[in-house]
């Protein structure tokens, strides 16, 4: 975005009253932190996201509104405070434009481990997107508990609800600020790709988007059992009982820092033997009511078939949890065992990286292993089952490395924004960009632009017998014919509904084979 201020005021009229953008500046128009619901908290609090109220006047909309409950201070972006509630806000990028036309809708869920994060964050800027013909939507979602805890007698997955929300939001506001809203794509990088992926199987969204983008999904998804187990640890920290009563009477700050330590200390007594390697302890929950199955099951059998889908994952996916220290350390045969066992992988799997990697460090192979059972094989099953299905599907994989930045989590992200000068871009991207790093940002902005505008991101799909793979990289792409390393076949029978924890989760169900 440009540094010039911005300057001619513009209003949108919304349905709960008119709204005050800033700009337009770069030839776009940004309308930021306008309520999509009320405050999800006092008796609104652990339910359905609830109606915005109306305003009288018009609303200054020139600065993001405050972001969820949690403790994370990320680059450049706002922090939450105790005391802020109206978290549940969307912001729009409105491009000019020479005709009256309406322009595709582009529906951007941040990502962070459900636990954290927020659309102020200096790389979802929608700008250069919105200048490529979109109207470009962020929004704010609550995370943590406040999203994704489990509250007996209270909606599980109400995270996911506030996004059904805002989708909602588009669908009857999108038109005043020019864009169509039969024509949406929704999308999303890791938690926001796992988001993406649970709203193409979820009914209640059926209809308001008609495509998918998502990077980096995670296999990440807890039944009720796993999910009540995390809250019991997470009150007994808190001093209360896991009831309703107990849980409410906590205040979110207090909340925010029981959950901390509960996610801290799960892995010297976890609650799942997978915690002890990675201590992510909230994800969506497979209730069968507002989530009925694991999405990669439902888009097996065709639940989804009618969304066009783009998914994108990175060759080195967990090199950047480690390196940011997210995830334990694993150096010796004797641990890269016990982790194997914890998430429940075959011994012949382990062996076959081995193999293939028969000159890297346990640690590399650890990293490799998990990288893929988390990110991406579950990432490149998703855009097979879903064209087996019926479906259209297109995959890409990121491979741009430069020196200690390696492909990794995340990396892709402001190259396909557009914002390799953003806050916080020089760690991703391992420095200050290069005019190779611009040329392949410009094209992956067109793709996902192109796939927005029209469903084809400019490379074959993936069809029930073939996996066509497109490459970012630099100075050039290409495009392969699946995975030539040999990693994914040893994958080919592994069935992802088993790679859960076991402990509190309850039985497990048949399931496809190969889901």
């Amino acid at each position: 975005m440009s540094e010039q201020p911005y300057g001619v005021e513009v209003a949108f009229r919304t349905t709960s009253g008119r709204v005050q953008g800033r700009g337009p500046v770069d030839g776009v128009t940004a309308v930021l932190g306008i309520p999509y619901a009320a405050a999800p908290f006092g008796a609104r609090r652990f339910r359905e996201p609830q109606p915005a109220p109306a305003w009288a006047g018009v609303r200054d909309c020139t600065a993001f509104g405050p972001i969820a409950p949690q403790s994370a201070e990320l680059p450049g972006a706002p922090v939450w405070r105790a005391g802020d509630e109206d978290i549940l806000t969307v912001n729009v990028w409105v491009p000019e434009r020479a005709d009256d036309g309406a322009l595709p809708v582009f529906f951007w869920i941040h990502g962070g481990a459900y636990t954290f994060g927020s659309s102020a964050q200096p790389d979802f800027d929608g700008t250069a997107l919105a200048r490529a013909g979109l109207v470009v939507v962020t929004c704010n979602y609550r995370v943590g508990f406040e999203g994704f805890g489990h509250v007996p007698g209270r909606p599980d997955n109400r995270g996911l609800l506030d996004q059904a929300a805002a989708l909602r939001w588009v669908r009857e506001n999108i038109a005043s600020f020019g864009g169509d809203p039969d024509d949406v794509t929704v999308a999303g990088h890791s938690a926001g790709a796992g988001s993406v992926a649970c709203l193409m199987t979820m009914e209640r969204t059926r209809g308001l988007f008609r495509r998918a983008i998502a990077h980096s999904v995670p296999n990440a998804f807890f039944t009720v059992g796993l999910a009540a187990a995390v809250t019991e640890r997470i009150a007994a920290e808190a001093g209360v009982a896991p009831t309703p009563e107990g849980l409410l009477s906590v205040p979110p700050a207090e909340l925010v820092a029981a959950s901390d330590k509960a996610a801290a200390n799960c892995g010297a007594d976890p609650v799942a033997a997978i915690h002890a390697f990675d201590s992510v302890i909230f994800q969506p929950v497979v209730d069968g009511e507002v989530l009925s199955a694991d999405p990669l099951r439902a888009v097996a059998s065709g639940t989804a078939r009618e969304v066009d889908l783009l998914v994108c994952h990175t060759l080195e996916e967990y090199w950047f949890l480690h390196t940011v220290g997210a995830v334990r350390e694993v150096t010796t045969e004797s641990e890269l065992a016990d982790f194997a066992e914890a998430l429940h992988l075959p011994a012949d799997l382990v062996d076959g990286y081995r193999t293939l990697m028969p000159d890297a460090p346990v640690l590399d192979r650890y990293l490799a292993i998990f990288g893929d059972a988390q990110f991406g094989e579950y990432t490149t099953r998703l855009a097979e089952h879903h064209a087996r299905a019926g479906g259209r599907a297109y995959l890409a994989r990121f491979a741009r490395r430069r020196g200690e930045a390696r492909p990794w989590h995340t990396a892709d992200v402001p190259f396909a924004f557009g914002n390799l000068d953003a806050v916080g871009a020089d760690f991703l991207i391992g420095g200050a960009p290069d005019d190779h790093d611009r040329a392949l940002s410009r094209r992956m902005l067109h793709s996902w632009a192109g796939f927005a505008a029209g469903g084809d991101p400019g490379w074959p799909a993936v069809t029930a017998g073939t996996t066509p793979v497109k490459s970012w990289a630099v100075p050039g792409d290409h495009l392969a014919a699946d995975d030539a390393s040999g990693l994914r076949a040893l994958w080919r029978d592994v069935r992802f509904d088993l790679l859960r924890p076991a402990q509190a989760a309850g039985p497990r169900s048949p399931g496809l084979s190969g889901a």
